[in-house]
């Protein structure tokens, strides 16, 4: 009979040993199929990440442009709705007569121009009906920022909108 070899224990000095951290780190045996195991999964991972990143971003797409799809389909649907609704002759009497003002022959149609509403600007001040003059010489203020521009060594940063009075 043959004596099988024993296996023998290796002791590695590792520093901070006299930790309990230490002992339990000396603690831990890994078997060689688990460390080729592990190498494998990490390797794996490696490998196939820049292709799962690649997945990711055509399916976001794919479901960008599936919804993309969608709203064209749905405006589609919408436009042939109005189309459709031009078929109708009550409606294309309605749009005649609101757009273009058509009347039957024997009617009378009358257009209000002057509503008593004052217009309005888009900050909503009232639009004025009466001339305005403007207080501002502008030939003065034109010709002084040339004047101004050419005789001055002064960063634009630096210099003073022209004031009225100035010559």
């Amino acid at each position: 009979m043959s004596r099988r070899p024993t296996s023998r224990r290796f002791s590695v000095s590792v520093p901070g040993a006299d930790t309990p951290a230490g002992a339990w780190l000396r603690g831990i045996r890994l078997p060689g199929f688990a460390v080729s195991m592990l190498f494998l999964l990490v390797a794996a991972i490696i490998v196939l990440a820049p292709s799962l990143r690649l997945l990711i971003e055509q399916q976001q797409d794919l479901a960008a442009l599936r919804e993309a799809v969608a709203k064209q389909q749905a405006e589609v649907e919408h436009l042939e709705e109005e189309l459709a609704r031009w078929d109708d002759p009550a409606y294309l009497e309605a749009q005649a007569r609101s757009r273009l003002y058509y009347v039957y022959p024997g009617e009378i149609s009358y257009l209000v121009i002057d509503d008593g509403q004052t217009p309005v600007t888009a900050d909503g001040l009232p639009i004025s009906d009466e001339i305005q003059t403007t207080e501002v010489d502008w030939l003065r203020m034109l010709t002084t920022s040339i004047f101004t521009a050419a005789t001055t060594i002064a960063p634009p940063a630096e210099l003073a909108p022209p004031t009225q009075g100035a010559p």
